[in-house]
């Protein structure tokens, strides 16, 4: 059994997640900010949470940059909605492809049902299904082949459509999704990326193994994981300064955990549970460095609740901030309300 050379804090391992996650700092507008925002998919169940993802790491985000041609949205890790780089369709998608044979007709069949019958259209999944006789769900399993992209503006049912197969194969995809999992998520195990990604545990494994020689397994305050090895003078480096506030959608990658990471994220349990519900997740409000409570949207009006006391210029950024937000469809001024 391999032995953890490498011990890592706290601190250590949440100012690496924000650097690589682009959170200290927000990143300059521009195709190659946007890729980097998107390094592992910006979940977008929520309707626009991941233009809210954007916001908080590109600067200059507008209520239309989800829609900016660097960007594609599908379905992704856990057959959520997500948005990715329209050059990293291969690893969200293929990335995913089962590897049992039963699981891996289903994906193949589906996705030739749906390019058969569309024939190089567009139409709502709902439309697609009834025509093909199936649920409209089940047309999700295709999306691992890599060939069926979607349009949705959070409203009315996606809009999909096919486009040719990534030229990449489906175990070289699932490698770089351990990667971008790694970096941005790590330490992590074999176990959290299947989970994260939507794969059998055994899968996991297999990435894992396959990318040994670029792990260094390491030592947290919540047990043991793996990092990049290419990462780890980032981890050991001094933390940069953490942004004075940010404001995280519903599923944002910072807080996209589960299990035992959750606990190192946020400590205390009961504020756990406020975070993570067992419905849908508030947004998380992040101030220099720290989640300090959760956030709501209600059309122009932001809740904002705190769990402990904040100073004059804390709340002044997280007010600067929720006032900055991108919010599609609205035509007046945003206010913001503190909630106790």
């Amino acid at each position: 059994m391999t032995t953890a050379r490498l011990d890592l804090s706290r601190e250590q391992i949440l100012a690496f997640r924000r650097s690589a996650g682009g959170l200290d700092e927000r990143l300059p507008p521009g195709s190659e900010s946007l890729r980097r925002a998107a390094w592992a998919g910006l979940q977008d169940s929520m309707p626009r949470a991941a233009l809210l993802s954007i916001h908080a790491r590109v600067a200059e985000t507008g209520p239309t940059t989800w829609e900016d041609p660097a960007l594609v949205q599908l379905w992704g890790p856990r057959y959520s909605a997500y948005i990715v780089a329209a050059e990293d369709v291969a690893p969200f998608t293929l990335g995913r492809l089962p590897d049992d044979t039963a699981g891996r007709r289903r994906a193949e069949q589906a996705a030739a049902r749906l390019h058969s019958h569309l024939d190089g259209r567009k139409m709502t999944y709902g439309e697609a299904g009834h025509a093909l006789g199936v649920n409209p769900n089940s047309l999700r399993y295709g999306t691992t082949t890599g060939t069926i992209l979607m349009r949705w503006d959070g409203a009315r049912q996606p809009t999909v459509w096919t486009v040719p197969r990534p030229e990449l194969d489906p175990p070289v995809a699932r490698l770089e999704l351990a990667r971008r999992y790694v970096h941005v998520f790590g330490p992590g195990t074999p176990a959290s990326f299947a989970r994260w990604a939507g794969i059998k545990p055994r899968g996991g494994l297999t990435a894992f193994d396959a990318l040994q020689r670029s792990l260094t397994i390491v030592r947290t305050p919540v047990g043991d994981g793996w990092i990049l090895t290419s990462d780890e003078p980032t981890f050991q480096a001094r933390a940069t300064t953490a942004a004075p506030a940010r404001l995280l959608p519903s599923g944002d990658a910072y807080f996209l955990l589960h299990g035992a990471d959750r606990e190192l994220l946020v400590p205390d349990a009961a504020k756990r549970g406020m975070l993570w519900t067992s419905r849908v997740w508030p947004g998380a409000i992040l101030v220099e460095g720290e989640i300090v409570g959760v956030w709501r949207r209600a059309g122009a009006t932001i809740s904002l609740q705190p769990w402990q006391s904040l100073s004059s210029a804390q709340r002044n950024a997280l007010e600067a901030e929720a006032m900055s937000l991108p919010l599609p469809g609205i035509d007046g001024p945003i206010s913001v309300r503190w909630e106790v």
